[in-house]
């Protein structure tokens, strides 16, 4: 609020004139200087109340996307890639110039060298790409085989690339200025990765963590053990699985997972398959049938039974 009675202060006022503004601040008659031509000089306006652009402005590059293939191994620990890019970049025969050899290029005379022109809509104008030179502010009257006197063509490079830890299938890696060049000086564009992993005969992921599914015999179930697992790139660890341990439970190993971006690890989550033998041999058939004897009693199945009966 300009004229409020807080006596709001523009910028360089010294008290006086209306709540502590001084008019003379923003048509320069102070001694802070002109306000107002410094105002108007942000915009670019000129004398007649127009907007101009007094030079041709630095382009940033066009950002660049391609994609690259890691094992399982390497999207969990990271990876250094090299990646062939081809992209448009200012050519190599005329130099970006857009003119055949022995020849330059001269001021657009439209827009004389700015690269824009303006549209008049009364009190102001605005600026948009002037149409002769397409905003380069420059004109070739003897064009550049190569480029066809765009200044721009298509070539190919080469980069290595660093992915970091822990990076999952199907995401998108920025990689700042490694995008198409800039014009003008202007700073090249940024580079995006979308990245596909590849299956682990082993391993799974959900997040973070990293899933095995683990084998384990009917005994061992039934009365508890302490098993190894296998663990991503190094020694197997135990883990203890209680009496009656039933098919499909899960136990969990903390910090044998995928590292976070915290620098944190995730966790290894174990899913036990118990492994019905479809061959037995006389001794172990006998084993189970005194087993079977020692555990006769109420069938597992009346409850099921009675519940599809309702």
């Amino acid at each position: 609020m300009l004229f409020g009675s807080g006596g709001a202060r523009m910028p360089g006022g010294q008290g006086g004139g209306f709540g502590g503004f001084d008019p003379r601040d923003l048509f320069g008659t102070s001694g802070a200087g002109s306000r107002l031509g410094d105002l108007l000089g942000m915009f670019g306006t000129g004398s007649g109340g127009r907007t101009t652009t007094q030079q041709a402005r630095p382009r940033r590059g066009a950002d660049v996307e391609t994609e690259a293939a890691l094992s399982f191994s390497d999207a969990i620990d990271g990876s250094t890639v090299t990646l062939r890019l081809t992209d448009e970049g200012p050519c190599k025969v005329c130099r970006g110039t857009g003119a055949k050899a022995g020849t330059m290029p001269k001021v657009c005379p439209d827009c004389q060298g700015t690269g824009q022109s303006s549209r008049d809509l009364g009190s102001f104008a605005f600026s948009e790409p002037c149409a002769t030179c397409r905003g380069r502010g420059m004109v070739v009257d003897d064009p550049c085989a190569e480029c066809a006197g765009s200044g721009r063509a298509m070539s190919s490079r080469t980069i290595q690339a660093r992915i970091p830890a822990g990076v999952a299938d199907g995401q998108r890696i920025k990689i700042k200025a490694k995008g198409a060049p800039g014009e003008r000086g202007g700073p090249a564009g940024d580079l995006y990765v979308r990245v596909h992993v590849g299956n682990h005969p082993v391993f799974g992921r959900s997040g973070h963590n990293l899933t095995v599914t683990v084998p384990v015999t009917f005994a061992e179930a039934a009365l508890g053990a302490d098993i190894k697992v296998p663990a991503h790139k190094g020694m197997p660890v135990s883990i203890r699985i209680p009496p009656g341990t039933a098919n499909g439970a899960k136990f969990r190993v903390r910090g044998k997972g995928v590292r976070r971006p915290d620098a944190t690890q995730g966790d290894l989550l174990v899913e036990v398959n118990v492994q019905v033998p479809t061959e037995l041999s006389d001794t172990a058939k006998d084993a189970l049938e005194k087993f079977k004897e020692a555990t006769a009693g109420e069938d597992p199945r009346d409850e099921l039974l009675r519940k599809g009966r309702m």
